[in-house]
């Protein structure tokens, strides 16, 4: 996936066929190291594609698949004393968020 980031983003920097010595400097910008095999199927794979039709052609093959439900909505504020009572929950939970990682681990490139 980072090899594919690293491709998309040259792509949009005007690069419209990014080689793997490209790619390759991309990802060690960022301090990580391309795995040589899965960079050369990437290339090869992708070597004389515009990737802005193929990006076309993999969404109109998603737009087909059901994705999703219908939940159900969100109850209807209690009024000012329920929200009071609730207060000390809602700082406990910022708290919480503030103190957990929120990238949960993962990098862009990871």
């Amino acid at each position: 996936m980072k090899h594919l980031a690293a491709y998309l983003l040259l792509g949009l920097g005007g690069n419209t066929s990014p080689s793997a010595a490209d790619v390759t400097a991309v990802l060690e910008s960022v301090g990580i190291e391309a795995d040589e095999e899965r960079l050369e199927t990437l290339i090869s794979e992708l070597k004389g594609k515009d990737i802005n039709e193929l990006i076309s052609e993999g969404s109109a093959k998603l737009a087909s698949v059901p994705s999703g439900g219908s939940g159900a909505g969100a109850p209807a504020a209690g009024g000012a004393a329920a929200g009071a009572a609730d207060a000390p929950a809602a700082e406990e939970k910022e708290e919480e968020k503030e103190e957990s990682d929120d990238d949960m681990g993962f990098g862009l490139f990871d």
